[in-house]
């Protein structure tokens, strides 16, 4: 089992390798196009803002090959906004894997949303033996609007898309890394696909 972790700069890395350390797998870092094409799993790490971590893809060449990768990819917070079509932040064109936009928070609510927050409506097997309304930990300002693709919902200010699934390719904007055992479950589904 080989998994990497995208490293371009824009990532939590440490508390991500360590969660899966905990769960028996050693997790690779690199930016190699060879050694992610030949990864069976990729989890697309992301804190930051939208139009500087966009730059850092592009750079590292990571922003053509992402979108073609075959095996399961798990993009984590910021990971999953560069994977829809548009950020508000910074007014950034994304990846274009899940068809929606990334919007901001209203000033009516308290920005960055941050702490724990609730999942529900759950739609894949990423959540096999979570429970609805299961919290998980968020860190963020902006969210991605409701489409096809959405697999969980959380409210804040409004009902928005916290996780989304697009054939192998998966988001979500909370992050199981820091979400104890539940989000550990999470991880280890994935690992499991």
């Amino acid at each position: 089992m080989k998994l990497v972790i995208l490293d371009y700069g824009a990532g939590n890395i440490k508390s991500i390798q360590f969660a899966f350390k905990r769960l028996g797998v050693d997790a690779v870092l690199s930016n190699n196009a060879e050694e992610i094409k030949a990864a069976n799993k990729v989890i697309f790490p992301g804190v930051g803002e939208a139009s500087s971590a966009m730059k850092m893809l592009k750079k590292s060449g990571l922003d053509t090959l992402i979108p073609n990768l075959k095996q399961p990819v798990l993009g984590i917070c910021l990971g999953m906004q560069l994977m829809c079509l548009h950020s508000e932040e910074g007014d950034t064109d994304g990846l274009g894997i899940f068809q929606t936009k990334v919007k901001r928070f209203s000033n009516s609510v308290k920005v960055p949303q941050m702490g724990w927050n609730v999942i529900k409506d759950l739609k894949s097997d990423l959540f096999k033996g979570i429970k609805e309304n299961e919290y998980m930990y968020l860190v963020h300002s902006f969210y991605a609007e409701h489409c096809n693709e959405t697999i969980a919902a959380t409210d804040y200010e409004i009902n928005y898309a916290s996780a989304l699934q697009h054939e192998n390719f998966y988001g979500v904007q909370f992050h199981p890394e820091k979400s104890g055992n539940e989000g550990a479950k999470i991880l280890k589904n994935f690992i499991n696909m």
